[in-house]
């Protein structure tokens, strides 16, 4: 007996524009890093050195593109939960992908922190306030449950070992730190006395749960470097997201000697103003060794064919949080040196930033980047022969 087997169509390309009903199916929460780094392109450049500001104007016009690209990722992602469950549970199951879960956090942070700063001059203060408000419970609220699940679930479910660390795993741990750098340009705006106190004490113990997650974390990932060689090569950008707990903190213990005093009584608002430069200075020349470090990796791969895949966002927010770092050291040790670099890094920033951003609007508009996962090389190809009942073609 001979049965003849339907013809199979062909499978998708991975370079085909998808489908309008499926084109958020393999959206996954790594695209929030697109609105961290385009809204730390609009915070850090308000905390440059005044003679070197960027236009106000222009600072804004990119917070609202932020503004924009969160709206738009928002609806998008619950799009994706509501047709395509399946593949937003796999996303939570999977080790590679759980941790960017932090970046929804960050995305919400980092938009509410520009509104304060620069988006009052279009909204009013009193919008600006509220916007920020919302925005900063959420973020937090969904960075703390990011910070526990997400470790959760790669301890009792993922069953990860020691050669898939990658600093991917920072993205949870550093979410309640850029809370605990945020959160003080809310101070002034809450009642004077136990509302303001709260804040900033709540402030100092996501920056110290953050920091000591980070710290736990950190040896794991050079560890990994050391005895298991470099990352593979689309994944050598996410070195620099090791940049963001460390340029985020030491903008969080500046943030809290700014509006420490009149909050807190005075020995503690000295004692947050010392622990803003000893505490800063090193751990920014930490960041500066780790960027230079990085770098070296990112220049090795480049030269071994990496091209550009979303991890190059890893390129924009970290280096931004060195620079508000950079700038809050500066306003703290009166040094030229840090107002320096502020401007370096900056600059540095910009450049990664007009590139991913690039980038990543090529790859949306020739739909490659909203493409499923390419077949693995050596699939076997779909067939139209035809097969006998004992299985023999």
């Amino acid at each position: 007996m001979v049965t003849a087997t339907r013809p199979l169509s062909p499978l998708p390309r991975a370079t085909a524009r998808p489908p309008r009903a499926t084109a958020v199916r393999h959206l996954g929460p790594n695209w929030y890093a697109c609105v961290m780094g385009t809204a730390i392109v609009a915070g850090a450049g308000a905390a440059l050195p005044a003679p070197a500001t960027v236009p106000r104007p222009v600072l804004t016009t990119v917070w609202t593109l932020s503004l924009a690209l969160l709206l738009v990722l928002l609806a998008a992602r619950a799009l994706h939960w509501v047709h395509h469950r399946d593949r937003a549970r796999a996303h939570l199951l999977d080790p590679a992908v759980a941790p960017f879960y932090g970046c929804l956090s960050m995305a919400l942070l980092a938009v509410g922190g520009g509104a304060l700063t620069l988006g009052r001059d279009w909204t009013g203060l009193r919008a600006a306030v509220v916007l920020d408000a919302v925005l900063f419970t959420a973020g937090t609220a969904v960075g703390l449950a990011a910070a526990v699940t997400v470790p959760y679930l790669m301890a009792v479910r993922h069953r990860v070992t020691a050669r898939e660390v990658t600093p991917v795993w920072l993205l949870p741990l550093v979410a309640p730190m850029v809370s605990a750098a945020l959160g003080p340009r809310l101070v002034p705006y809450l009642p004077e006395g136990q509302p303001r106190a709260t804040l900033l004490f709540a402030c100092v113990a996501m920056f110290g749960l953050s920091l000591l997650a980070t710290l736990m974390t950190l040896p794991l990932v050079f560890g990994r470097l050391l005895t298991g060689g470099p990352p593979p090569l689309a994944l050598t950008p996410a070195l620099f997201l090791v940049l963001g707990p460390l340029g985020q903190s030491t903008t969080a213990v500046g943030a809290f000697a700014d509006v420490a005093p009149g909050v807190v009584p005075a020995p503690y608002a000295e004692g947050f103003r010392v622990l803003a430069v000893l505490y800063g200075v090193p751990v920014m020349g930490f960041a500066l060794l780790w960027l230079c470090f990085a770098a070296a990796h990112v220049v090795r791969a480049w030269r071994r064919g990496m091209r550009f895949s979303m991890t190059w966002w890893s390129f924009t927010f970290p280096v931004g949080t060195c620079v508000t770092g950079a700038g809050a050291l500066a306003s703290h040790t009166g040094l030229l040196l840090h107002d320096v670099l502020t401007l370096v890094l900056y600059a540095l920033l910009a450049g990664a930033w007009i590139t991913a951003a690039w980038c990543t609007a090529r790859g949306l508009v020739s739909g490659v980047l909203l493409a499923g996962p390419a077949p693995a090389p050596g699939a076997p190809r779909p067939t139209t022969g035809r097969t006998r009942s004992d299985g023999v073609r």
